[in-house]
């Protein structure tokens, strides 16, 4: 009987496929490992702050964002939420670094309950020795101005309401390992 893990799927294969648009950072780069600033504490981070994010190319009839992040490769059932900002104006097309971690949001956004418990971005942190997880970033083109949720409901319900309003979506994924 083997004990490694299998992969987990990306969570957005499970979906029905939604167009895509450009997704960009100038502190992350898609399939490349990130810095120490953006892991948790627990996991030796050095500040576990949110990257700067920027986009581009998304649908004209875009009412609002949300930003989400989100590790498939954790060792649950469930994989592991670490970012859920939601109601991001659609005038607004860049986050900038810290935004999500005590920084100033967007008028009107707001932070959902991550899978620490927390109401803000929570870093990367891996087991020890498991192989570099996969940090999924996607914001979502919705198509209303507000997803009709408050910042109590559990990350499976911005889910469960994004599979109805993303109109799009811009996706990239740094790695990291502990």
């Amino acid at each position: 009987m083997s004990l490694e893990r299998p992969t987990a799927p990306d969570p957005y294969d499970l979906l029905p496929p939604k167009p895509s648009f450009t997704l960009e950072s100038d502190e992350l780069r898609d399939g490349e490992l990130m810095g120490a600033s953006f892991v948790h504490a627990m996991a030796g981070g050095t500040s576990d702050h949110s990257p700067q994010l920027r986009w581009s190319g998304f649908p004209a009839e875009t009412k609002s964002f949300t930003i989400t992040c989100f590790d498939p490769d954790a060792p649950t059932h469930s994989g592991f939420w670490h970012w859920l900002l939601v109601n991001v104006p659609a005038s607004v097309t860049e986050l900038a670094s810290g935004a999500g971690s005590g920084g100033k949001l967007p008028a009107g956004a707001f932070h959902v309950r991550n899978d620490y418990g927390e109401k803000a971005w929570g870093g990367a942190a891996p087991p020890q020795g498991d192989p570099p997880h996969r940090y999924v970033f996607a914001v979502h083109a919705v198509d209303v101005d507000a997803l009709g949720i408050n910042e109590d409901v559990s990350p499976a319900f911005v889910g469960f309401n994004l599979a109805f309003h993303t109109l799009a979506r811009g996706v990239m994924r740094p790695l990291f390992a502990a």
